[in-house]
């Protein structure tokens, strides 16, 4: 069997497919691909994050869940292949630019529904409703207390400043995070003066950058640079291990447009074969009784601003938000990729 792996959500490459570390749950065994009680997931969120809420689903509304785990370019490349023999009711996966990906090519289908959209800010799902955020992620500045005065940070625009010659770090242009970033900083400052902020942060750069946010963030605990951009979440799984880990994060641009986010999320197949079952479960894991823990298992937030934020994310405080729909994350992704090359941030 051949999949499909996406390279920067643009460019494609096969790749035979095995050993890549797959989690089925059940799917093959299934006799009645169509029974009412059950739904067929695929995710890109790891086991450990997603599987106790669907045993809770399951266990509040007799609808067993049955999933695959995998990346989220192989999952789309496969409900591409499968067509309209899928199994598969529900694609769940993390950032707004892949869920766009993977409506632009067809894959999911409209969903219209009143709890969905009464629970999920317009801005964080898509309009068409082929999907919607489910846990929010805060992409913002990470720094060193004992090198950096927090009244020194502002915004991910300052950072391209001179006076950081030398001190930041970056993970590789090539993670989505970084693309979407830069897609909503386009919409909002256009091109032009976006790349002349990117080029300032490839000025900047102590390093070169690295695979990973965790990594990014550890070198800033080892003091190869003072400040750096990540998903908090990475912060927060040292913080859980070692409460005295020596950085610290900033939240970005407030009053100045708010912190970039992205959100974790989830979409009806387009040929789904149990469409009531998939509704059934989306509308669940957005509701008042589930997004607390869905959202914590992560260090995330819940997408339904109803839900408080639990754990170490409540002790971070309330922020300031970007607005902006993130359906442009999607749509201006290719655009944000080329800008990134030009400017030679890799």
């Amino acid at each position: 069997m051949i999949r499909a792996i996406l390279v920067s959500s643009v460019v494609l490459v096969l790749i035979a497919c095995g050993g890549n570390g797959d989690s089925d749950r059940d799917v093959a065994g299934a006799s009645d691909e169509r029974a009412a009680d059950r739904v067929v997931v695929y995710t890109s969120r790891q086991p450990h994050l997603i599987e106790p809420l669907f045993d809770r689903f399951t266990a509040e509304t007799g609808i067993a869940v049955q999933f695959t785990s995998d990346n989220e370019a192989s999952l789309i490349e496969r409900l591409a292949a499968e067509g309209a023999r899928t199994s598969a009711d529900v694609f769940i996966t993390v950032d707004a630019g892949n869920l766009w990906f993977a409506a632009e090519r067809g894959l999911l289908a409209e969903l219209d529904s009143p709890e969905l959209e009464s629970a999920i800010p317009a801005s964080l799902r898509d309009e068409q409703g082929r999907w919607f955020g489910l846990s929010l992620r805060a992409r913002t500045l990470m720094f060193h207390p004992d090198r950096v005065d927090a009244g020194e940070l502002s915004t991910y625009e300052d950072l391209a400043d001179p006076r950081w010659a030398g001190r930041l770090c970056l993970r590789t242009s090539r993670k989505v995070y970084n693309q979407s970033l830069v897609a909503i900083m386009i919409e909002a400052h256009g091109v032009e003066r976006t790349e002349e902020i990117v080029r300032g942060w490839v000025s900047n750069l102590a390093t070169n950058p690295f695979a990973s946010d965790t990594q990014m963030i550890q070198a800033i605990a080892a003091g190869q640079c003072d400040v750096g951009i990540a998903n908090t979440y990475y912060l927060g799984r040292l913080l859980a291990d070692d409460p005295d880990y020596p950085v610290d994060l900033f939240w970005a641009n407030q009053g100045q447009g708010g912190v970039h986010v992205n959100v974790s999320g989830a979409g009806l197949t387009r040929h789904a074969p149990r469409p009531d079952a998939g509704r059934a479960l989306i509308e669940w894991l957005a509701s008042d009784a589930a997004q607390g823990e869905f959202a914590e298992r992560n260090l995330e937030f819940p997408a339904n601003p109803a839900v408080p934020a639990r754990g170490l994310v409540q002790d971070w405080g309330d922020f300031e938000s970007d607005p902006t729909p993130l359906t442009v994350a999607g749509e201006r992704q290719a655009e944000a990729v080329r800008l990134m090359d030009r400017v030679g941030y890799r």
